[in-house]
């Protein structure tokens, strides 16, 4: 009896030290899809002693904050471009730890089913931040609806603009809020993670959309202090293993492609 005792409480001890002992890694998201992948890899971490803490923001400036003051260890919602825009901006270092997946960028309606019923003067509603803005413009102008000084410029904005026949009328707003007034424009281009948000599907619903080759990978992101620790290496790896790309594939049905 003393000798099954002593096992059960050994095998206490075990399992109190392992979950003591778990490392704890705390990442920013967006709910989606950043936030949903993140917690299906969170069982896969929990196995190899990571204690995944995920915490869900809906705007694109926090996130970055977060882990540059130390708050939080890593963000997982935006793109190289934004990132490199960011870092400028704020005078921040943060760094790219390992790219994920693709979110196609598009354009939205709920007046017209095609660009080519777009008006002149339209209201055209596109992100306000430089990088995304620049990447709705880039977008229109693949469509043939405007052209831009410098036709590669990511960061570009209204005033960048060289040629606009339809002479259209861009309103910038903060990204997260482009679907919920998508009834008061005539067109928006949506972030997919926002568009998901809203209950639109951006393989159906997008007038036009990026094709695969976009350079805008989302990223995990964290700092050169922590970039390199076992935790974050092993969320790198879960994060582009080929389940999460069986995942990203099945669940979002191409409005989300893995970019490895």
């Amino acid at each position: 009896m003393n000798f099954k005792k002593t096992l059960v409480a050994l095998a206490a001890v075990a399992i109190f030290s392992s979950a003591a002992s778990a490392e704890k890694l705390s990442v920013a998201a967006t709910p989606v899809p950043h936030a949903e992948i993140l917690e299906f890899v969170k069982p896969q971490l929990a196995e190899q002693g990571v204690e995944l803490d995920v915490k869900v923001f809906t705007d694109y400036i926090q996130p970055n904050i977060q882990v540059d003051q130390k708050r939080m260890d890593a963000n997982f919602f935006q793109h190289q471009p934004y990132l490199d825009e960011f870092n400028d901006g704020r005078g921040t270092d943060l760094v790219t730890v390992t790219g994920v997946h693709v979110e196609p960028f598009g354009a939205y309606s709920s007046k017209i089913d095609s660009l080519d019923e777009l008006e002149e003067g339209a209201v055209v509603a596109i992100p306000n931040d430089p990088t995304n803005g620049g990447r709705a413009l880039l977008l229109l102008q693949k469509a043939g609806l405007i052209t831009l000084e410098d036709e590669s410029k990511i960061t570009a904005t209204p005033r960048d603009i060289a040629d606009n026949p339809k002479d259209l009328d861009f309103k910038e707003l903060e990204a997260a809020t482009l679907p919920r007034i998508l009834n008061q424009v005539d067109v928006a281009l949506i972030n997919t993670n926002y568009a998901l948000e809203a209950g639109l599907n951006p393989s159906e619903d997008a007038l036009i959309i990026e094709g695969s080759e976009s350079p805008y990978v989302n990223i995990l992101v964290a700092r050169p202090d922590n970039k390199d620790s076992d935790a974050m290496k092993k969320l790198a790896a879960a994060l582009t293993s080929e389940d999460v790309k069986d995942f990203i594939m099945e669940k979002y049905e191409g409005a989300v492609v893995p970019a490895f």
